[in-house]
């Protein structure tokens, strides 16, 4: 295992920067000044914790393009898509930060002449955050964002590949004057995070990634009784049960699937279409698909794509496509790796995939467009929910009534009617199954690590 962290440019395959792990006499330090901040911040009123932070959202909306040019030559994301992101990042901050005292009033629940209850909101303590790499800032905020406003610290164990975007966001705490100890960047290992984890100082954990590191992570919150929040992987259907013009619905599907260079755990990744409009939207799919050439992510440019994040990610990707079609899948286009610097490998289309085989069931996380063909609805809803995943999904018909009432049956966190579901700050995002539990953003995202308490004023 490596120790240390270090970006490297995917475009390139150079080494940006690279940082040792922290010390375990670093990590404990770490600790201690988080149980010293915490008892501070949460003396601090709503409105002055929402004072800061409206200082931290300031500051990535006026340093969107830095930190947009951090993350592209960390990650790979298109530079438009990683300044959009870092511009995100501070709105969501925002949003906690002007409604947190409102979504942390009391609630009364009796009121009479026996006296009054209330439920009230209050923080837990310090939580230890591991955040991944591919959306770097939008991971970190919402899920520091909430916590910090509800009166929690935060221990955040960003991705080992990103490393750059980690001290620029602990710089964007500093300088908005979060008090030390409240946000504190730690390049922490596997074994320290499980320590801390276990550490009765902290509160609970919150983990975005891979379903093996969820099942790791949940596994040791669980021992050491601690809550957790798990936002895991995805394999989400996008079902096209009708369409007035499915060359255009396959248009739609391609820009939705090859955001981020298909490397989003909510994406489009299963797509299932009915027999009777399938060949037209494949014909369609397959003739965009190969229009698209490689590019350097930090240019603009229509009908390209940029390379995947890491080297381990190209090689997993080939691998995955690979063993799908051995096991009887229809490779209709890409797949492959490029021969150039970088970690690019050309956008796919998949088809014919059998029930039952690694790429009927695995997640591809990356440019992958895997289709399938139904004849009724009722079988586009056993294929939507036969997944060990849960995250998000998407139903379009053009009949009236048609869409919704397949989308009673989808077992997902998040369904989208006629569309995907709304990206904003105030739409909870979370899954079900094997995608993980708990909620983040929106009002139900400042309700996961919180003590409701009930008091009784009795008369």
């Amino acid at each position: 295992m490596s120790q240390s962290y270090v970006g490297i440019n995917p475009a390139t395959g150079q080494v940006n920067n690279e940082y040792p792990h922290t010390t375990d006499a670093e990590i404990s330090e770490a600790l201690d000044k988080a149980v010293k901040g915490y008892k501070e911040w949460r003396a601090k009123s709503v409105k002055e914790r929402g004072e800061i932070l409206a200082k931290v959202a300031d500051l990535f909306v006026e340093r969107r393009r830095e930190l947009g040019e951090i993350a592209t030559k960390e990650m790979g994301k298109p530079f438009g898509e990683a300044r959009g992101e870092a511009a995100f990042s501070g709105e969501i901050i925002r949003y906690y930060a002007e409604n947190a005292e409102e979504f942390l009033a009391d609630e009364v629940i009796k009121d009479d002449e026996d006296g009054k209850a209330v439920i009230q909101k209050r923080p837990l303590g310090p939580l230890v955050g591991v955040m991944p790499w591919n959306y770097p800032y939008y991971q970190v905020a919402r899920f520091a964002g909430p916590n910090l406003m509800l009166g929690n610290v935060v221990l955040l164990k960003h991705a080992e590949s990103t490393p750059d975007s980690a001290l620029a966001i602990q710089k964007i705490m500093d300088d908005a004057g979060v008090p030390e100890g409240v946000y504190q960047n730690i390049f922490a290992s596997h074994e320290q995070i499980a320590s801390l984890i276990e550490n009765p100082e902290v509160a609970g954990v919150s983990l975005t990634g891979s379903e093996r590191a969820g099942r790791e992570v949940g596994a040791t919150a669980g021992k050491a009784l601690k809550k957790s929040v798990l936002e895991l992987g995805g394999n989400d259907p996008y079902v096209i049960l009708s369409s007035e013009d499915p060359r255009q619905a396959a248009r739609d599907a391609i820009a939705i699937r090859f955001e981020n260079t298909g490397q989003a755990c909510n994406s489009n990744k299963r797509l299932i279409v009915m027999e009777d409009i399938y060949d037209e939207f494949l014909d369609e799919l397959i003739k965009e698909t190969e229009k698209l050439q490689a590019h350097d992510p930090m240019e603009k440019g229509e009908n390209v794509f940029g390379p995947l994040s890491s080297e381990k990610a190209a090689e997993r990707l080939v691998e995955q496509l690979e063993r799908a079609v051995s096991e009887g899948a229809n490779l209709r286009v890409g797949g492959t790796r490029l021969d150039r610097p970088g970690f690019y490998v050309q956008p796919a289309v998949l088809t014919d995939i059998p029930k039952g085989t690694t790429g009927y069931s695995e997640e591809l996380f990356g440019p992958v467009l895997s289709v399938y063909k139904v004849t009724s609805d009722e079988e586009a809803l056993e294929l939507a929910n036969d997944t060990a995943y849960g995250l998000g999904s998407a139903v379009f018909a053009v009949e009236e009534g048609r869409a919704e009432r397949f989308a009673e049956g989808i077992e997902a966190g998040m369904v989208g009617v006629n569309g995907t579901t709304f990206e904003d700050v105030d739409m909870p995002f979370g899954g079900v199954k094997g995608s993980g539990f708990g909620r983040e953003l929106g009002a139900l995202g400042i309700d996961e690590f919180v003590n409701k308490r009930l008091v009784c004023f009795n008369n």
